[in-house]
């Protein structure tokens, strides 16, 4: 969208990795989880965006719908990537933003991850997903942390250690502290994409979706019946892990993420 500038974060070199955070967060979330992905694997030009609104991104007056934000990343990739192939990341509302560009640049997106992604139920109230629950507690470890720290963390996580935490803190926490309120409000008015990203073709390149058994915000049966739509996905549920699943289970998602990019690499 012109006018509109996101900020991001670029490490390394070669084919691009376009990483998209999820709803209030930003940049650091992607950065933190994909980053021990790369750190042996050359030959990645990771970019870390920041949505309008979020982060150090500005969301002016014209974002005013998700069929904006994704209009803004479009002009990123124009801008940034340019025709150049990538591949493409998204968690929660970035997986939903991921497959609208999957769908307007089918052939220029080569690969498709989605961490926790938003499934076929889009307002919350109809998603099918699980209470709430902690698997991994720890009172201790709670009772020694910062009050607003502790209830931020508490209302999503289903580990409780002290790296989680950390993890949380560091690569969550301090992006939804920068979020402007006003603009996710103006955005959430006109959150469903005017078309959807599963309508046209389905999308033939390798795919990942990895949800949480625990994940209370969007769950993982929603995400179940996006699969006829990606052919070559692997569909992951793994069990302890929540909305975070990316922290909670860090050892699996690096291993399936690797393997995605192995597939990726091998078309």
């Amino acid at each position: 969208m012109a006018g509109v500038t996101l900020y991001h974060v670029e490490k390394g070199a070669g084919t691009a990795v376009l990483a998209i955070h999820g709803w209030t967060p930003d940049h650091r979330l992607m950065l933190g989880c994909l980053e021990p992905v790369f750190d042996a694997r050359p030959g990645y030009r990771r970019l870390y965006v920041d949505l309008p609104g979020m982060g150090r991104s500005p969301a002016p007056p014209s974002i005013a719908s998700s069929d904006d934000v994704v209009d803004a990343v479009l002009g990123f990739v124009d801008e940034v990537i340019g025709d150049a192939p990538f591949l493409l990341v998204g968690e929660s509302y970035g997986g939903y933003v991921a497959r609208a560009l999957a769908r307007v640049r089918p052939e220029q997106v080569r690969g498709l991850a989605l961490i926790c992604p938003v499934g076929t139920a889009l307002a919350r109230a109809e998603r099918t997903r699980p209470e709430h629950q902690v698997l991994r507690p720890d009172p201790e470890l709670l009772a020694a942390t910062d009050p607003h720290v502790a209830a931020e963390f508490t209302e999503v996580a289903v580990v409780q250690t002290p790296e989680t935490l950390r993890r949380f803190r560091d690569e969550i926490l301090v992006g939804l502290d920068l979020a402007d309120l006003d603009a996710m409000a103006r955005i959430a008015e006109r959150w469903e994409l005017t078309t959807p990203p599963e309508s046209g073709p389905p999308y033939t390149r390798p795919t990942l979706i990895l949800t949480g058994r625990q994940d209370a915000s969007v769950g993982y049966a929603d995400q179940y019946a996006l699969l006829p739509h990606y052919p070559r996905a692997t569909f992951a549920v793994l069990d302890v892990a929540g909305h975070n699943a990316q922290i909670e289970q860090p050892e699996l998602f690096e291993a399936l993420t690797r393997e995605w990019l192995d597939r990726v690499a091998a078309e």
